[in-house]
C-alpha cells in the first residue's frame, strides 16, 4: 500500500502538476506580499531605523586590508599620492577664498534690489503699475474670459475690503510668513515670538572686508516695538577656508569655526527667552511650606542670538555641539537661500521648488534600481518606501 501511495505521488498527471505549481506560485505571491508589508512596517519604526543606521555606519569606510598587504615600495608611492592630495586641498582652499571675494563683489550689486524690496515691504515705497505687472508662466495662463471673470471678482472683493477697513501698508508680516513657511525656521518659532517678528522689516547679509578673516554677519532690522529697544540684532559667523594640518583630507570647503550673537535690550517684563516658575518647598524640621519663584530659560527664536561660546580649546560637550551644528545650518540657510529668495519663500514657490528637487533625486535613484524595481511598482500589493533618505556621502579620512 505504501508503494502504491508513493507511485501515485511520483506519477502524477502533468495537468495536476500544473495545478500544484499554480497554487504554489499563488501562495508564494501571498507570502511575498505579507513579507513586504511586514518590512514596510518595520522600516517605519524609528527605533529599528536607528539601529539599522548605526549598523550601516559601522560598515561604511571599513578598510579592506589591501593597503597593509602592499609591498613597501608601493606604499611609498601611495604616500607620494597623498602628498599630492594635500596640495590639491590647499589649491581648493584658495578657490573658495576667491569665491568669497566674488560673493562680496556681487553682494554689492544685489543690495540695491534688496533695499528696494525692503522699502516695499515696510511701505517706504509704493511700486508703480508697471513694476507690479507680472506675467504668469504658460502653465498659469488662463483664457481671456476666465481672466476677465477673475478680475471682476477681485475688483468686487477689493471694494468690499476697502469699505470694511483701511488699505494695509506695505506687505504685512512678510518675514514672519517666510519663517513660518520654512520648516527649518518654523521649528524655532514659539507662539510668543510671533508678535515680535511681526516687527521684523528686513534681513541683510554683510560679508567681511577684503583682507579680513572670512566671515559674514546676519542683520535683523526691526521697527520700533514694545519688546526691546534694539533696531538691529546681529549674528556673526566666523569661517575658515584652509585644510587642518592634523587632518588635511577632511577639507571640504569653508567651515564655520564659531559665531557671535548680540545683547538684546529687552523691555522689562518682555523677555521671551526667560520664564518665571513657582515651586513649593517644604521645611524638613518645621514642616512649613513656602513658595519660591525662579527664572529659567524659555524656548524662543531669540535664543538664536545667544549661541554657546566655543572655548579656546575648541572642545564642547555633546549638547553644545548639537546646538552649534543646528545653528550653523540655520545661519548658512538664511544667508544662501532665505535672503536672496525671500519673496519666493513668502509665496511658497521656493518651497515647491525644493520639493521638486527632492522628487527629481528620487526619480533618478529609482531609474538606477533597474527593471526589477519597476516590476515591483506594477504589483498592486507593492508599497513604495516612505521617507527614504539618500545615503550620506562618505568622506575620506
Amino acid at each position: 500500500m505504501a508503494d502504491l501511495d508513493n507511485k501515485d505521488q511520483t506519477e502524477m498527471d502533468p495537468a495536476d502538476m500544473e495545478d500544484v505549481e499554480e497554487v504554489e506560485e499563488e501562495e508564494t505571491g501571498e507570502d511575498n506580499s505579507k513579507a513586504r508589508q511586514l518590512t514596510m512596517q518595520m522600516m517605519q519604526n524609528p527605533q529599528i531605523l536607528a539601529a539599522l543606521q548605526e549598523r550601516l555606519d559601522g560598515l561604511v569606510g571599513s578598510p579592506s586590508g589591501y593597503m597593509e598587504s602592499l609591498p613597501k615600495v608601493v606604499k611609498r608611492r601611495v604616500n607620494a599620492l597623498k602628498n599630492l592630495q594635500v596640495k590639491c586641498a590647499h589649491i581648493e582652499a584658495k578657490f573658495y577664498e576667491e569665491v568669497h571675494e566674488l560673493e562680496r563683489k556681487y553682494a554689492a550689486l544685489y543690495q540695491p534690489l534688496f533695499d528696494k524690496r525692503s522699502d516695499i515691504v515696510r511701505a517706504a515705497y509704493e511700486p508703480t503699475d508697471e513694476e507690479c505687472e507680472w506675467k504668469p508662466d504658460e502653465e498659469e495662463e488662463l483664457t481671456v474670459s476666465k481672466q476677465e471673470e477673475m478680475k471682476e471678482k477681485a475688483k468686487v472683493e477689493e471694494e468690499k475690503k476697502d469699505e470694511e477697513k483701511e488699505d494695509p501698508k506695505g506687505i504685512p508680516e512678510f518675514w514672519l510668513t517666510v519663517f513660518k513657511n520654512v520648516d527649518l525656521l518654523s521649528e524655532m518659532l514659539q507662539e510668543h515670538d510671533e508678535p515680535i517678528l511681526k516687527h521684523l522689516q528686513d534681513i541683510k547679509v554683510k560679508f567681511s572686508d577684503a583682507g579680513q578673516p572670512m566671515s559674514f554677519t546676519l542683520e535683523f532690522h526691526f521697527e520700533p516695538n514694545d519688546f526691546f529697544t534694539n533696531t538691529v540684532l546681529t549674528k556673526t559667523y566666523k569661517m575658515r577656508s584652509e585644510p587642518d594640518e592634523s587632518d588635511p583630507f577632511s577639507f571640504d570647503g569653508p567651515e564655520i569655526m564659531g559665531c557671535t550673537g548680540c545683547t538684546i535690550d529687552w523691555v522689562k517684563g518682555k523677555n521671551v527667552t526667560l520664564k518665571t516658575i513657582k515651586k513649593k518647598q517644604k521645611h524638613k524640621g518645621r514642616g512649613t511650606v513656602r513658595t519660591v519663584t525662579k527664572t529659567v530659560p524659555n524656548d524662543s527664536f531669540f535664543n538664536f542670538f545667544s549661541p554657546p561660546e566655543v572655548p579656546e580649546s575648541g572642545e564642547l560637550d555633546e549638547d553644545s555641539e548639537a546646538v552649534l551644528a543646528a545653528d550653523f545650518e540655520i545661519g548658512h540657510f538664511i544667508r544662501e537661500r532665505i535672503v536672496p529668495r525671500a519673496v519666493l519663500y513668502f509665496t511658497g514657490e521656493a518651497i515647491e521648488d525644493d520639493d521638486d528637487d527632492y522628487d527629481e533625486e528620487g526619480e533618478e535613484a529609482d531609474d538606477e534600481e533597474g527593471e526589477e524595481e519597476a516590476d515591483e511598482e506594477n504589483d498592486p500589493d507593492y508599497e513604495p518606501k516612505k521617507d527614504a533618505n539618500p545615503p550620506e556621502e562618505c568622506k575620506q579620512q
